[in-house]
């Protein structure tokens, strides 16, 4: 990509240009309105449904449990506050999620608690995974909704989702899983695993930004989140954006038929990536866990006495793009709250940064990062007070 080393796939992708001729003609030739009721408008309408068709395929639903949003942000925000306003004036106002959860989710949570539902956050254990007696504690008889992210954005954690769902069915409460980073990239399907509501996002999966879907299992009650018009069968208001929606399909298509094989080889270079980072530099931590258990493409690492965001930029001029966790929260100054919430001190989430691959990551991108990060952590760590703490601190145990 241009002579950089990009590792920062968990943010966004680059459209596929598969996906970019698909959305070409939406532009400026085919631009009608698909609502509109002449002839021209029925091949954009056409389009849209193919699209929904291919989105629902992806993950084992019907075409008609889909319905297109302007990005995970939106379809998680759909999912909680719909299912929430839906249920205004009955007796079920108690919601579930985890403390590790993508802000949309936990910003949405924190809306609802000041309009008078109550929200329990679950804790999680030092890799992340919800730890199974811990929700089936928490549910109550006034439990409306349990909402876990499938795969975390920061390091990995993929849950154990039918487990989970198992206690929900057990209890009669609603699940809704945040996909935004695990659809297209793992096998999910939403009918065998009990989902009953489920968001994603095409920029994470190389189709355009700007678009995004959620699944509810049909017979769920939503209240609307955006009103206006009778778009997406009267349940979000707005012209539809065709392009994007033709892309969003286009992508979810191409990952169906080649999710496999992506993934086995970004397993790859990622187990080479962690084990040369672990190999090399000492006092390193990786965040979440190893295997299948974790995203094939996450990486996330922890150094002791370093400050992550000097990390990022060191890298960055050296030609390489990391995250320091949540590209939604990168210019807080406050520590990742999913490092903070599997145990790790202040210090050490502060000392994180986040490497992810994707199609265009080769093995000599890993050796251009293996060769680099090592000399990087050693210079700064020569610099930092806070790793004389350290070696003072471990000299006098």
């Amino acid at each position: 990509m241009n002579g950089k080393v990009y590792m920062d796939y968990a943010a966004t992708t680059f459209v596929r240009p598969e996906v970019v001729s698909a959305m070409m003609s939406y532009h400026s030739i085919s631009f009608e309105n698909p609502s509109s009721l002449y002839s021209y408008s029925n091949g954009n309408r056409r389009a849209i449904e193919e699209a929904r068709e291919a989105v629902a395929d992806l993950i084992g639903a019907l075409s008609e449990e889909i319905f297109f949003t302007g990005g995970g942000s939106e379809a998680d925000n759909w999912a909680l506050k719909g299912l929430a306003f839906s249920q205004a004036g009955k007796d079920k106002r108690h919601l579930i999620t985890t403390e590790t959860e993508h802000h949309a989710v936990l910003h949405s949570m924190e809306f609802l608690e000041r309009m008078g539902f109550r929200v329990t956050y679950l804790p999680v254990d030092s890799e992340g995974f919800v730890p199974i007696d811990k929700l089936k504690e928490a549910i109550r008889d006034d439990t409306l909704l349990v909402s876990v992210a499938f795969a975390n954005n920061e390091i990995g954690t993929i849950q154990d989702v039918e487990a989970i769902v198992e206690v929900c069915r057990d209890r009669g409460v609603l699940f809704h899983t945040d996909a935004v980073q695990a659809a297209a990239h793992v096998p999910i399907d939403v009918k065998s695993m009990g989902i009953d509501m489920l968001s994603m996002a095409a920029h994470k999966f190389y189709g355009p930004k700007g678009v995004g879907a959620l699944y509810v299992k049909k017979g769920i009650r939503l209240e609307n989140l955006i009103h206006g018009g009778g778009q997406e069968r009267s349940r979000r208001a707005g012209t539809e954006n065709v392009a994007s929606i033709v892309g969003m399909g286009k992508a979810a298509s191409l990952a169906s038929e080649e999710m496999e094989f992506d993934s086995l080889e970004i397993c790859k270079l990622r187990d080479r990536l962690i084990d040369g980072v672990m190999s090399t530099i000492p006092h390193a931590r990786l965040n979440g866990p190893v295997g299948d258990r974790r995203l094939p493409n996450n990486a996330n690492f922890s150094f002791v006495g370093i400050e992550g965001e000097t990390l990022l930029l060191d890298l960055d001029d050296a030609g390489i793009a990391v995250s320091t966790g949540s590209a939604c929260a990168s210019a807080s100054l406050d520590p990742s709250h999913v490092l903070m919430a599997i145990g790790l001190s202040h210090e050490m989430a502060h000392g994180s940064v986040r490497l992810t691959l994707g199609r265009s990551s080769s093995d000599d991108d890993v050796s251009r990062v293996l060769e680099v990060l090592p000399y990087i952590v050693e210079r700064r760590r020569a610099m930092s007070p806070l790793w004389d703490d350290y070696v003072a601190r471990r000299e006098v145990l």
